[in-house]
């Protein structure tokens, strides 16, 4: 495999290259009627096109007399020093989702560590569940559709005090997948948002109490079929549903092929790789999983959505039964063998280094070398204090990494901005807020005319994207590096991104508006607005000729009138967000 760090420019260079093929089939985005001066904007998107811009995206004292001094004991080491503008607004972007000049004071001051300390002791917003509720949701017209998820999950992501666990809990709802495609059921709105709470109570626990809420959460219950899950009838041939036991081996907890500590596959004497399971303990799992059902459900009230999944013996398989290769006696109760299968899944050698792998992936680098997978693996065997899969412990050796810290130096350096991110460091950068408090925006999914991509939505189990997929007909392909998010990149979602970013940076979507008052200050100097606007986006990853290239055109818009400097705002943000060297996040 070719390392990233020996071809840096690879990601770029796709990203151009797809943004030469977008710019043609790009139409001219129509300027807003609240903001006369964004005609401006308009004329610029060739420039970018043109300028490669467009994309997806001591000492010691003396002896005694005949002695001999005693070696010096080495002076400490000096502290290390605090983290540049740049690096703490990366750090910010990687380790929620945007960095306010506040957050890199604090980041510059307490070190990237304490930071950690503060958010992981943070205290969030009102849940999820409890804000559809409070807000009116909770009424039988709303039974059999998603009102309000959307406008939650958008409210948190966007504005929630503890972006740590907000860009976590994005990270897990895109590894643990629930879909609202996926759930024929009365209120699967309260579902998906009691799903997403548990998610949130849980990110910083441990792995095993993770898995667990997934398995019994209701919304996976009916999303993978585990609820309702019946033990084999001999007579009428109905044999146990395998869905969620082969997707909680394959995606969940172990996958599909023995692991090393460092990710890489265990190979057999034919140099292939080991198969970490078969179609028949796939079939033994599903009988262990039998039994389990909504804990008092009501077609008038949707509470309760909040209670994990109860178990019914009658429908428990009979028999002595198998996880992997450890024994589920027949005498064990349905909740017992529950248990068993979930301790030995959580404790398989393969769950570290295929759970760490992808977290890198979410949070850091698309294709992360094997030694940093094998350093976040080994801290989810053992935190230092001998637990397993404690998940803060996981999310810092992730975060604190040398390759986190130190961009293209190694092969895991980069990763495509996904579009949801990208949406949401837009809104928290520039203080978006939602006056009628009911965060309006929305579905997202749309590729021609918005984003492609939204939260709790996507099209199957498998996410937006695979965490091993690599792009055909590029480079990085040929290079066979893993690049997941580039799935959800091609000409028609080049186009809506900037079309729709283009219309939300001018007007906001709904009532949920920016505010510019920091970047106008710096509408006259359009190299200072450029180099703030790339330092809170970009965290340092724009290139000088970039920087420049966008000041340039920024400058060529007239700031005479307040609807020229805020044109000017408006055209820095767009050209920084167009750029392939923001998108590909370093």
């Amino acid at each position: 495999m070719m390392p990233v760090a020996d071809h840096p420019e690879l990601l770029t260079e796709d990203l151009r290259a797809l943004g030469a093929e977008a710019s043609s089939p790009l139409p001219a985005p129509q300027p807003a009627a609240s903001a006369p001066g964004l005609a401006s904007v308009s004329g610029l998107l060739p420039l970018t096109a043109a300028a490669g811009l467009s994309a997806c995206g001591g000492g010691g004292g003396g002896g005694g007399e005949g002695g001999t001094a005693p070696t010096p004991a080495p002076p400490p080491a000096p502290p290390p020093a605090p983290p540049s503008e740049a690096e703490a607004a990366r750090f910010l972007a990687q380790a929620g989702f945007a960095a306010s000049t506040a957050e890199i004071s604090k980041v510059q001051a307490q070190g990237y560590s304490a930071w950690l300390d503060e958010q992981f002791a943070a205290t969030g917003s009102q849940g999820h569940f409890d804000w559809m509720v409070a807000k009116g949701y909770a009424i039988e017209a709303n039974k059999n559709n998603f009102s309000g998820v959307d406008n939650t999950l958008w409210r948190k992501l966007l504005s929630s005090p503890d972006p740590l666990r907000q860009k976590v809990v994005l990270a897990l709802s895109e590894i643990f997948v629930v879909s609202m495609a996926g759930l024929p059921i009365s209120w699967p709105g309260f579902a998906v948002a009691a799903y997403v709470d548990m998610l949130e109570q849980r990110a910083f626990g441990t792995f095993r109490e993770l898995i667990e809420g997934v398995s019994l959460s209701n919304a996976m219950g009916v999303y993978l079929n585990m609820r309702g899950n019946k033990k084999e009838d001999a007579a009428t041939g109905r044999v146990p549903d395998e869905n969620y036991a082969r997707e909680l081996m394959q995606l969940f907890t172990v996958g599909l092929v023995e692991l090393k500590l460092d990710g890489t596959p265990v190979l057999d004497a034919a140099g292939k790789p080991k198969d970490t399971y078969t179609q028949a303990q796939i079939s033994e799992l599903a009988r262990v999983l039998t039994g389990w059902e909504f804990d008092g459900a009501s077609v008038t009230d949707p509470a309760f959505m909040k209670k994990p999944m109860v178990h019914l013996a009658a429908r428990f398989s009979v028999g002595p039964k198998k996880v992997l290769s450890v024994d589920v006696p027949a005498s064990a109760t349905g909740p017992e063998a529950l248990k068993i299968a979930l301790d030995t899944l959580a404790n398989h050698a393969n769950v570290g280094p295929f759970f760490s792998r992808q977290l890198i992936q979410r949070l850091v680098a698309s294709n992360p070398s094997p030694a940093y997978v094998q350093r976040v693996a080994a801290v989810f065997n053992n935190n230092g204090q001998g637990q397993r899969g404690d998940l803060k412990a996981v999310v810092r050796a992730v975060l604190l990494d040398s390759e986190a810290r130190t961009p293209g130096s190694s092969p895991s350096s980069g990763r495509l901005r996904e579009p949801i991110q990208r949406f949401i460091q837009w809104g928290r950068s520039f203080g978006v807020n939602s006056p009628t408090e009911l965060w309006n925006i929305g579905d997202l999914s749309n590729p021609a005319s918005r984003l492609g991509q939204s939260p709790l939505r996507s099209p199957s189990v498998f996410n937006f994207f695979r965490p091993g997929y690599v792009p055909p007909n590029s480079q990085l392909g040929t290079a066979q590096i893993t690049a997941p998010e580039f799935q959800l990149c091609n000409e028609s979602t080049v186009a809506g991104y900037l079309n729709y970013m283009q219309s939300v940076i001018a007007n906001g979507t709904g009532e949920v508006k920016p505010s510019y008052t920091a970047e106008l200050a710096l509408a006259a100097d359009a190299p200072a607005l450029v180099q703030r606007v790339a330092l809170l986006l970009a965290g340092g990853g724009l290139s000088p000729a970039t920087a420049n290239t966008i000041a340039t055109a920024v400058a060529t818009i007239n700031a005479s009138s307040d609807a020229g400097k805020l044109n000017r705002v408006q055209a820095a943000i767009l050209l920084v967000m167009a750029s392939p060297e923001y998108l590909i996040q370093k």
